[in-house]
């Protein structure tokens, strides 16, 4: 860790500089802060910016002014008291010049973020004409962060706030207009959504420094950081969270959503931990709490599995999901039965977002609704037997019109999976096969692709997941 310091110290100083070279006679706002913003309501938010050293500022919206004077390096901040839900205001920042940003609001902020399937545009999403044709929401906001890598922590980002119409949404992400769009009509509130997403990137690459140091686990990450930026610096630890995170988090949230997952899949044992490390990173840096953080498991994708035994990294890593259940304040929208088998990026973009917004009305805004599928809880043998239990059995466990379960795959001690009879008994589901008198494990959906017909009375599809612990293909992997 002592080694590491150097960087750190030079960052520090990096930002005194670039801080005292920016502040001249003109106050000046970050990206974030700009016409067209939504702004968290319910909650004190931060208004910040440069300006000379002791340069008073003053910031008005609505009935509130605050006061601030620039620092001895040109930084200055206020905290708005909280806002209803609202607009369109005006705000004024007044120093020696004055500002005034337009058509602000003041309703519910989400940063949506992760690698390819997140960041896959509504033009390439299914129905994709008609979605951007019908897309007038002017209440609904829209930001995407400039994609930038950076060795130390960025404090702006380029970008700017534009109102949803046909003419913006198109090159927006997907997941996130359809989740944005669900919730702003549910709760008829002005939403804002910050996008910041990159294809083809790791969790380590979104996660700071700082928390991959601190945890020993990840000391092959750090060594692939210290050892210089890669080919294709998407990739190297930490430099997208720099680049697009750090310079959002002092900007006022309710939660983030998060669809990645893909370039983990190898080593989907060690994002046992670091999923959760990202996450709990991120909270440290908002500086907001627990703040909600709602996630994607991966959809099927790749031939559908004929081999019950056949190992699966992705079946591995959905597993690594599902464990971050353990976090507050999480939720996860299964999407197991809406994949392209041919394709990485399923067009459905529409059922994903729909799938976070229940989980953010269930979870975050206290609506009675059903917002995961049923979720394993537990098992027990019963002569020859194994009887589950779930979580999240609203309205009762259901399968597809066909009327059979599929999916289960059951083993004995000697742990060779077979594919297992299985059948809805109440709350509950029994699995057995034939070819193992004395059962030990089931699993279901373990698999890059499989055909899973498990749902609850809402219809939400039920996660993947195994009863043992057996070591997987990924646990040694780094």
């Amino acid at each position: 860790m002592s080694r590491l310091r150097g960087p750190w110290v030079l960052a520090a100083v990096s930002w005194t500089l670039c801080v005292a070279l920016r502040a001249g006679a003109d106050v000046r706002l970050p990206a974030l802060m700009g016409s067209n913003m939504v702004l968290q309501q319910g909650m004190k938010v931060r208004v910040w910016g440069t300006a000379d050293p002791g340069e008073r500022v003053v910031v008005r919206i609505e009935r509130q002014e605050k006061v601030a004077a620039a620092g001895a390096r040109g930084a200055w901040q206020v905290m708005l008291d909280p806002l209803e839900a609202g607009g369109p205001f005006d705000m004024t920042i007044q120093g020696k010049n004055r500002i005034t940003l337009r058509n602000v609001m003041a309703g519910e902020v989400w940063v949506c973020s992760g690698q390819s399937n997140m960041a896959w545009a509504v033009a390439w999403s299914a129905n994709a004409q008609q979605e951007i044709a019908e897309a007038n929401w002017p209440r609904l906001r829209l930001f995407s962060a400039q994609v930038k890598t950076a060795r130390d922590p960025e404090r702006d980002t380029k970008g700017q706030w534009v109102e949803c119409s046909p003419k913006t949404v198109g090159g927006f992400s997907a997941v996130g207009y359809f989740f944005g769009r669900q919730l702003h009509k549910a709760l008829g509130v002005p939403v804002g959504l910050i996008h910041s997403s990159v294809g083809g990137t790791p969790a380590e690459a979104w996660t700071s420094m700082l928390a991959l140091t601190s945890d020993p686990d990840f000391k092959e990450i750090v060594a692939r950081w210290s050892s210089g930026p890669a080919q294709w610096e998407f990739v190297t630890p930490t430099y997208l969270y720099n680049g697009m995170i750090a310079p959002l988090t002092p900007y006022g949230i309710r939660g983030a959503i998060w669809y990645q997952g893909e370039s983990n899949a190898g080593r989907a044992y060690q994002y046992r931990k670091l999923f959760p490390a990202m996450i709990q990173d991120w909270r440290r840096a908002w500086r907001q709490g627990d703040f909600p953080f709602l996630f994607v498991q991966l959809a099927n994708f790749t031939e559908v599995q004929k081999e019950a035994s056949a190992p699966s990294e992705w079946a591995e890593l959905r597993e690594a999901q599902r464990m971050t259940l353990a976090l507050p304040n999480t939720a996860m929208a299964v999407t197991m039965d809406i994949g392209d088998a041919s394709d990485i990026h399923p067009k459905n973009k529409q059922e994903v977002g729909w799938r976070l917004t229940q989980a953010a009305l269930g979870t975050v805004y206290g609506r009675k609704v059903a917002y995961s599928g049923p979720i394993y809880a537990s098992m027990a043998v019963e002569a020859g037997k194994v009887r589950l239990r779930f979580t999240h059995a609203d309205g009762g466990l259901k399968t597809d019109w066909l009327g059979k379960l599929r999916g289960f795959a059951i083993a004995g001690a000697d742990k060779q999976f077979v594919w297992a009879d299985a059948k809805i008994d109440g709350d509950t589901v029994l699995a057995w096969s034939d070819k193992v008198p004395n059962p030990a494990a089931v699993r279901y959906g373990w698999a890059n692709n499989l055909a899973c017909t498990l749902y609850n009375g809402a219809g939400l599809p039920a996660s993947p997941f195994r009863t043992d612990d057996w070591p997987g293909i990924t646990v040694d992997k780094r």
